[in-house]
């Protein structure tokens, strides 16, 4: 797996082979780790940290990845940069470029990392955009596949709203790692036609099935069941509109139990309102996964960050 130079805005860039690399890169970094073994790939390299959001797992996993490396990461938060603002984001790009070996964004719009990833030259990776999550995403399959032992043939239903960040992001990768993907989530809620039209076409290469349904009966079999905040950040003013109308898609033990399997888990990407999309029932039965979840996200960016601009 060569991805050196490669930027990392969206799973779709990518083919199964290059995920599956990565996600044995982070399980390898993750080993080391464990031991107190940590290396020095980006030893030398500078790594621009842009945040129009704020972030704990984000923020706190770039920076861990990146000094365990033995690189230097920046913050630079939103009253730091002239991003947009003062300046062009293409602007910007050509003047972070020139002095930083790499660049991670999270914040609203895709076109703005795209636009990073275009004018500065060097890898850019996507921390979160209102369309994407891919980094969430790693994180998600390398605590699946420490728990099952695969992901291909497993069964993850995403329950919430079906075309926030999440969803979409799930719903690629699933599509092309082989797993029988549900989104289950009111009509109103559910991913654009075009999204899901892509991911069917990933499907067929990899044997994924994929579903969007409202039927809450498509929880029957899941190995995961996998919600996300109902009003993601920016969105606030609809949270009552929301909760109205998610209200019958709790992750609740009720639900739980009609998966009919006992084995079935509990993933959500944090931070969770507990009362709101999950009971604290539910959180806290499986909480031991979700924070191996929350983890995973320092192993797989690191693995992101090393495959992309490390010397190995």
């Amino acid at each position: 797996m060569n991805l050196k130079g490669r930027s990392f805005l969206t799973l779709k860039d990518f083919t199964p082979e290059e995920i599956g690399g990565l996600l044995d890169l982070a399980a390898e970094l993750k080993a080391k780790k464990k031991q107190g073994i940590t290396g020095n790939s980006l030893k030398g390299k500078n790594i621009a940290l842009i945040f129009e959001k704020p972030s704990t797992r984000t923020r706190s996993s770039f920076t861990i990845g990146c000094v365990d490396e033995g690189g230097h990461p920046e913050y630079l938060g939103r009253d730091d940069i002239q991003l947009g603002h003062k300046e062009s984001v293409e602007d910007t790009a050509r003047v972070l470029g020139r002095m930083f070996d790499g660049i991670e964004f999270r914040g609203f719009a895709q076109e703005t990392v795209e636009k990073l990833a275009k004018y500065s030259g060097v890898p850019v990776w996507n921390g979160l955009t209102d369309e994407y999550h891919p980094t969430q995403i790693l994180a998600d399959f390398l605590t699946l596949r420490e728990q099952f032992g695969k992901l291909a043939g497993l069964k993850l239903v995403y329950v919430g709203d079906g075309r926030n960040n999440m969803a979409n992001s799930l719903m690629i990768g699933s599509a092309k790692m082989g797993l029988d993907f549900v989104i289950l989530a009111p009509k109103s809620l559910w991913p654009g036609e075009e999204l899901i039209s892509l991911c069917r076409n990933y499907a067929v290469e990899s044997g994924a099935k994929l579903t969007v349904t409202d039927d809450i009966g498509a929880v029957e079999g899941a190995d995961a069941i996998y919600t996300d905040v109902w009003c993601s950040m920016g969105e606030e003013d609809k949270a009552a509109e929301r909760v109205a109308l998610l209200a019958p898609y709790q992750v609740n033990a009720a639900m739980m139990a009609k998966t009919g399997k006992d084995s079935t888990v509990f993933l959500h990407c944090l931070p969770a309102v507990k009362g709101k999309e999950v009971t604290e029932d539910v959180f806290e039965k499986h909480a031991d996964f979700v924070f191996d979840e929350a983890e995973n996200r320092m192993h797989t960016i690191k693995a992101v960050m090393v495959a992309t601009l490390g010397e190995r």
